[in-house]
């Protein structure tokens, strides 16, 4: 396996440009199979759980063509209704197969994804939508059978526990745009990737109202054309690099990205005083003397606090001065990257679903292992501050979710190369292998 070889080496510098959002492209390219016309995705990023994604369109019999290196064709002219467990247990995020499925084929027998380290995804509320909208559904060895013969719109309540739900949203709303008669969606999930998926259904053909808001009116369809359609930038992706930049007091020019996509992030930043400046598609993160000030956080769904991005401001709390808390509402569990953190000499603790760190900490190289892809960003990021060597195994976390990261931190000036787990220095085979 790969790890990286971090060294921390002082400001980071230039200008670095923002890549399609993987949140958006998946349930993006599980949309190409409403219809039997081909789509064409642009400004798709290259990661391991993208062509998961391909290689499962592929194998329901979907035509799948790549372009240029960012640009792919997807024809779906038939398909199967079936996405086994071997398919999909790679990446969750497959279970938005369902909705386009039930959609088409007007039945699914879709696996349930496995676990998550990062806490329990139920998806009773997809199978709740999925029942509202005239489906017969059952969970039988592992699997989720559909049986949408009377397929047909009607009004949805989709909020839960822990707020909205993105891919539950996803999958009914895929669902429905097909379904006879008018489905009104309420409690829908309003985050960015959302509303791009709303855009490419509706250059599809898909009646859709409210697009944005926590309500979705949809007049279902008899049938949806092809289309070319262009990713929307990702928010997280932007926000990981921002936490890179503050944390080595760099100047960092992050373009390709609406300011509006961040909005809570970027109040949170301004409240801990970091400076920068925006324009209509770009931030720039300014060099600061002194230190930042420590802030208060709660995660919640868009527009509030991405969850996406709390591991990444919990690395640069760990080194502002004064006691941060970072409260987790979406996922409670979210904290694997803390007892690495502390490897590195990071003062925190956690008091059920709150991070309490007093900040200020030096931080000092030490071999961490990477729990789950935003961990990981934060693992690379408390690792730019810190002095000596840091070591970061299983980074193959990381590549479900950024494209070329090492190389584009490098072109920033940060000290970091991708080396095979067997350049790991001896004395840390043992940790390696625990």
């Amino acid at each position: 396996m790969d790890i990286f070889r971090v060294r921390g080496n002082g400001p980071l510098k230039g200008t670095i440009a923002i890549s399609g959002a993987k949140n958006a492209a998946l349930p993006i390219f599980a949309a190409t199979l409403l219809t039997e016309e081909p789509c064409i995705i642009d400004n798709v990023p290259n990661l391991s759980d993208v062509r998961s994604m391909l290689d499962i369109l592929g194998r329901l019999g979907a035509s799948v063509t790549q372009e240029s290196p960012h640009r792919w064709r997807i024809e779906a002219k038939k398909i199967g209704h079936t996405a086994p467990y071997e398919l999909v247990r790679k990446m969750r995020a497959s279970v938005c197969l369902l909705g386009p499925l039930v959609a088409r084929c007007r039945r699914a027998e879709v696996s349930i994804p496995g676990g998550c380290v990062i806490g329990p995804r139920p998806i009773d509320l997809h199978i709740k939508g999925l029942r509202k909208l005239g489906c017969a559904v059952e969970i039988e060895n592992g699997y989720v059978n559909v049986d949408a013969s009377k397929l047909s719109g009607g009004p949805i309540f989709l909020g839960g526990r822990h707020g909205s739900t993105v891919t539950g949203t996803a999958n009914i709303l895929m669902a429905a745009v097909l379904a006879p008669g008018e489905t009104r969606l309420e409690g829908a999930a309003c985050e960015p990737e959302i509303v791009d998926l709303c855009i490419m259904l509706k250059k599809m053909g898909a009646q859709i109202e409210g697009v944005g808001s926590p309500e979705l009116i949809i007049q279902g369809v008899a049938k949806l054309s092809g289309c070319e359609h262009s990713v929307v930038p990702d928010r997280i992706e932007a926000g990981t690099f921002l936490a890179a930049a503050a944390i080595t007091r760099g100047d960092v020019t992050i373009t390709g990205i609406p300011p509006r996509l961040l909005g809570a992030f970027l109040d949170k930043c301004e409240e801990a005083g970091l400076p920068f400046e925006l324009t209509e598609n770009s931030i720039r993160v300014l060099p600061y003397e002194g230190n930042l000030n420590p802030i208060d956080i709660i995660t919640l769904p868009y527009p509030g606090f991405p969850t996406d991005l709390q591991a990444q401001m919990s690395a640069l709390m760990v080194v502002t001065p004064g006691l941060s808390i970072l409260t987790e509402r979406i996922y409670p569990n979210r904290f694997m990257h803390v007892p690495e953190l502390q490897r590195m000499g990071a003062d925190m603790a956690i008091e059920g679903s709150s991070a309490i760190i007093k900040g200020g900490a030096r931080l000092s190289g030490a071999p961490v292992m990477a729990s789950d892809l935003r961990a990981s960003a934060a693992l690379v990021i408390a690792a730019l501050a810190a002095e000596g060597t840091t070591w970061i195994q299983r980074i193959y976390h990381l590549d479900r979710g950024y494209e070329d990261f090492e190389a584009r931190l490098r072109a920033l000036g940060a000290d970091i190369e991708r080396l095979s787990d067997k350049d790991l220095p001896k004395e840390y085979w043992e940790s390696a292998e625990a």
